[in-house]
């Protein structure tokens, strides 16, 4: 089932943007609410809001739909590993998992796992991010291609999710 919301997913950003769409990241967005960080268009649209949940025993993110409705929940654990779970039902539909592979003085390494709700046994690296912290820049891949990028030149603010 969640395989195929995935796939729902990626056909309707396809649909959606099929070309490559510029996000502009921004603490200072005029309808931005104090301590969020948006995720704007080319034309100032917020398209995604970015909040933290300071009063959480883990440490929390929620990504936010314009409108302010919980996207997604990411819980990062002792380990340093990150979960990704659907809405803001607490701990219930998980849709991905993240796990440090390298953390050099400048360098970053993750692997992010989708998970299916039938998935029995390993889970496969469905996509790799490779970044710089000191740079504000990384990249995200999906096998040997290339599907998002991020670098200083573009970036007005960063979210340390790493």
């Amino acid at each position: 089932m969640l395989e195929a919301e995935v796939e729902d997913a990626e056909n309707l950003a396809m649909a959606h943007w099929p070309i490559p769409v510029d996000l502009f990241v921004s603490e200072k967005h005029p309808s931005l609410p104090r301590g969020l960080l948006a995720f704007a268009d080319s034309s100032g649209n917020i398209l995604f809001r970015l909040n933290s949940l300071s009063h959480h025993p883990k440490k929390t993110l929620r990504i936010l739909d314009s409108a302010g409705n919980p996207l997604i929940s990411i819980y990062r654990h002792h380990d340093g590993s990150w979960q990704g779970f659907k809405g803001d039902d607490g701990q219930k539909d998980l849709i991905f998992q993240v796990q440090r592979v390298s953390n050099k003085f400048a360098r970053t390494e993750l692997e992010v796992f989708l998970v299916a709700e039938n998935h029995r046994g390993e889970l496969t690296c469905d996509f790799k991010v490779k970044g710089c912290h000191f740079q504000r820049s990384c990249t995200i891949y999906n096998g040997d291609s290339i599907v998002a990028q991020v670098d200083q030149s573009h970036a007005q603010a960063s979210a340390d999710l790493c």
